[in-house]
C-alpha cells in the first residue's frame, strides 16, 4: 500500500507545488491523477519516487516512511517503484531486451550490468514479459526501430522486470493514437490486476481515465479537490477542477467508446 500524508511542497522562489495533499492506495488499485497542466501532478510523481523531496508531510510503500532517506537507502527504495515513462526513456541504440533487463541495474553489480550478463532467472524473466506485452518477436530489434506503442510497451516491461510494488505511470499515451492509446491503457491494467500492482496514472486525458481506472484524484492548484469514481466525475466536479467547460460533448465521447 502507498500512503501519503499530509505532503506540501514549496520551492525557493515560494511557489507552493503541493499543499496538504493525503490519500492512500491499496494494492491492485489502479488511479488517475487528473488536473490542469501546472497543478501539480508531476510534482506528486516525483515526490512518491523520491526524486524530489517533500517540504513538508510523509510517504510510506509498504509500511516504510520513504521521506527524509539517505542516498543508499534511496536507492534500494527506487527498486521497488517502478516508472513508466511519457517519452518512453529508452536506448534507442539497444534491443528490446537489452533495454527490458534494464530494468533490474538496481539489484545487479556493475561489472554484470556493464557487461550485460545478466542472470538466468532475469533474462528468463524479460522473455516472459516480452511475451505478456505482446513483443516477444522483437526481442532482439534496436528500440528506435518500434513504433510509439510498441516503445510504450517496452517500458512497460522494463518497469515490471524490477519486481515493483508500485507502478509510476507518466502520460503513457501522450503521443499515441487513440487505438494505441486505448491498448495501452487496456494493457496497464489487466497488468495492475493480475500481479496486484498499485499504480498511479498522471494523465491529461479524462475520457481514457474515466474509461480505464477505477479511481480519479483530481488537483487544482496543488491541492485535491476530487477523489472518487469515474461514476462521481460529473460536470460540476470537472468544472470545479478545470473550470467552466461544456462537458456534455465529453460525456457523449465516453458513452461511444
Amino acid at each position: 500500500m502507498l500512503e501519503v500524508t499530509r505532503v506540501s511542497k514549496i520551492y525557493a522562489a515560494g511557489d507552493k507545488a503541493l499543499d496538504d495533499v493525503s490519500f492512500s492506495i491499496p494494492a491492485g488499485q489502479v488511479v488517475g491523477l487528473i488536473g490542469p497542466s501546472g497543478a501539480g501532478k508531476s510534482t506528486l510523481i516525483r515526490c512518491i519516487n523520491r526524486l524530489v523531496e517533500p517540504t513538508s508531510g510523509s510517504i510510506s510503500l509498504g509500511g516504510t516512511v520513504i521521506t527524509g532517506m539517505s542516498s543508499r537507502e534511496l536507492r534500494s527504495v527506487r527498486r521497488r517503484i517502478g516508472m513508466i515513462f511519457q517519452e518512453y526513456a529508452l536506448v534507442e541504440r539497444l534491443s528490446v531486451m537489452e533495454n527490458v533487463l534494464s530494468g533490474r541495474l538496481g539489484y545487479v553489480s556493475f561489472w554484470r550490468s556493464f557487461l550485460r550478463r545478466y542472470p538466468k532467472a532475469d533474462v528468463q524473466k524479460a522473455f516472459a514479459l516480452l511475451d505478456r506485452v505482446g513483443l516477444m518477436q522483437h526481442a532482439g530489434k534496436r528500440a528506435d526501430a518500434l513504433s510509439g506503442g510498441q516503445r510504450q510497451r517496452v517500458g512497460i516491461a522494463r518497469a515490471l522486470e524490477q519486481d515493483p510494488e508500485l507502478l509510476l505511470i507518466d502520460e503513457p499515451t501522450a503521443s499515441l493514437d487513440p487505438k494505441t492509446s486505448r491498448q495501452i491503457m487496456r494493457l496497464l491494467l489487466e497488468i495492475c490486476n493480475e500481479q496486484h500492482l498499485p499504480a498511479i496514472i498522471n494523465i491529461h486525458d479524462v475520457v481514457l481515465a474515466k474509461q480505464f481506472t477505477e479511481r480519479l484524484i483530481g488537483l487544482k492548484a496543488g491541492a485535491i479537490v476530487f477523489d472518487g469514481t469515474p461514476a462521481e466525475l460529473t460536470d460540476t466536479v470537472l468544472t470545479r477542477i478545470y473550470g467552466e467547460e461544456d462537458w456534455t460533448t465529453l460525456d457523449n465521447d465516453t458513452e461511444s467508446d
